[in-house]
């Protein structure tokens, strides 16, 4: 009776070993790749397939791309645009998907990209620094600040070639010149992404996006989305080459462009996604669309479905599906029709959770659900945006309309120890009064009460030594012209006018 006492529980305590023992692709001892391959092995096509779609959560307060705030997220999806910032949502879908039977960990992305909440200078002005090194230190704040509310994946940079002034995302990228973009996408990268690109599991770091490739910023005339004519010749010298430096510096992740090169999309070029991308280039990461770009194709006259789309796409190189809702109802039966196959599947999977493993996403699902003031704005980060802005200021001139009067700045005030005075100064502007422009563009996070406007910095600086006279003049738009007369009148009335113009917050 002992006997057959002792081996039941020998046999039971073997059982509850057996239980506990991680599977391969639990075990953070073993190599990722072997991880990604016992992963891959256990994944039903339904599975698979939600690996290969995003989907957003929470309230887009973009104008042009509302959604639902209340959409229900399954555990499953393999990605999110998260337009919040509370990690407390964030680890409630988190704990949602570690429910699910295999717990694979959703990946969280968004636009972060001239900061989280801690807002820089747009990257157009960051090249205007050429301070690389400065860059790099501001992207690391950026990371650190988006991975503690759950952000672990950044569309950024914007690597865009834009030579035509009409193009409406300019500001979002480094300029015209293709090896200056080349040195802030290698700087940017490393910025978000540290210098090792098999290990991105640090608290303060992301993963980051090179977009949009590849072209974008030669729409024709300027029009977003447009037509773009490239020749093979411009294509290499000119569009691709920080593309090239950003996969080198071990960038994680491409976006496809919504635009087509000389004909064909990008979103369904086999030669730009796989036999440039990852056969010449050896990239190892994943390409994501553009916003909808996959069901753009119908548009663009080479898809008459989704379904085509979907097949296009994916066979292009497209491994992720943002939020044009493709893949997911279409890729099984395009598996069965023979149109997609299941080899070409599985690969893209592996890509998508060879990040989510590089991230540490399976050992640490959750971010801490601290305070605001614990994640945001903290003293470094503040340091890193001041010096940057003053390091991207551009003088063209400074010379006194005048003669004899010599520069105009500094600005000596009739208190100050110098033989020219300023007594009065005109603010004149849309930008004078008001905080929010002042965060630029792509900054949704970013905050009026955190900025300091031109009228209050002024005042500050000037309090007690020159008066200051305030005119709008003008809106950012329109044909208004009421304001014309006050803002004449306090030109003449001041020693010095500075004009404060600029483009609306986007």
């Amino acid at each position: 009776m002992k006997k057959i006492l002792i081996i039941a529980l020998l046999a039971m305590t073997a059982t509850i070993a057996q239980a506990k023992k991680p599977l391969p692709y639990q075990d953070p001892a073993l190599p990722v790749e072997e991880r990604v391959a016992d992963l891959v092995g256990r994944m039903t096509l339904h599975e698979k397939v939600s690996q290969l779609t995003q989907l957003t959560l929470g309230l887009n307060t973009n104008v042009n791309n509302i959604n639902d705030p209340t959409e229900t997220v399954p555990g499953e999806i393999g990605s999110v645009i998260f337009f919040g910032e509370d990690p407390a949502v964030h680890n409630s879908l988190q704990r949602k998907a570690m429910a699910t039977r295999l717990g694979i960990p959703v990946l969280f992305g968004f636009d972060v990209i001239h900061g989280f909440r801690t807002v820089y200078p747009i990257s157009l002005a960051q090249a205007a620094s050429w301070n690389p090194a400065l860059v790099e230190a501001a992207c690391a704040m950026a990371a650190r600040e988006a991975r503690a509310s759950g952000v672990a994946w950044t569309f950024s940079p914007m690597i865009d070639i834009a030579r035509d002034g009409r193009w409406g995302r300019i500001s979002e990228g480094y300029g015209e010149d293709p090896y200056t973009n080349s040195v802030f996408a290698v700087a940017s990268v490393l910025g978000y992404q540290g210098y090792d690109p098999l290990d991105l599991s640090a608290a303060d770091r992301v993963a980051a996006c090179l977009k949009h490739y590849v072209g974008y910023g030669a729409s024709e005339a300027g029009l977003d989305y447009a037509y773009t004519e490239i020749s093979d010749q411009t294509l290499w010298d000119t569009y691709l080459p920080p593309y090239k430096a950003g996969i080198e510096a071990g960038a994680a992740t491409v976006m496809s462009s919504f635009n087509d090169v000389s004909g064909t999309p990008t979103t369904a070029s086999n030669y730009l996604l796989t036999e440039i991308l990852k056969q010449r280039w050896g990239h190892d990461g994943f390409v994501v669309s553009d916003w909808g770009s996959i069901g753009q194709l119908i548009n663009q006259g080479v898809a008459v479905d989704n379904k085509e789309a979907a097949m296009k796409a994916f066979n292009a190189g497209v491994e992720m599906d943002m939020v044009s809702d493709a893949y997911l109802p279409h890729l099984p039966a395009l598996i069965e029709e023979g149109k997609v196959s299941m080899a070409a599947v599985d690969e893209a999977v592996a890509r998508v959770l060879r990040l989510k493993f590089r991230l540490g996403l399976f050992e640490r699902p959750l971010v801490p659900e601290t305070t605001e003031d614990e994640r945001y704005l903290s003293p470094e980060s503040r340091r890193v945006a001041e010096q940057l802005a003053a390091e991207s200021m551009v003088l063209l001139k400074n010379e006194s309309a005048e003669q004899g009067q010599g520069a105009v700045l500094p600005l000596h005030t009739a208190t100050d120890a110098s033989p020219s005075t300023v007594r009065k100064i005109a603010l004149i502007g849309p930008m004078v009064e008001g905080d929010t422009h002042l965060l630029g563009s792509w900054s949704p996070h970013g905050r009026e009460q955190d900025v300091t406007g031109i009228l209050e910095g002024m005042r500050a600086e000037f309090a007690g030594r020159a008066e200051l006279l305030t005119a709008a003049g003008c809106d950012f738009d329109g044909d208004d012209r009421s304001g014309f007369t006050s803002a004449v009148a306090s030109a003449r009335q001041a020693d010095v006018v500075v004009l404060c113009l600029g483009e609306q917050k986007g």
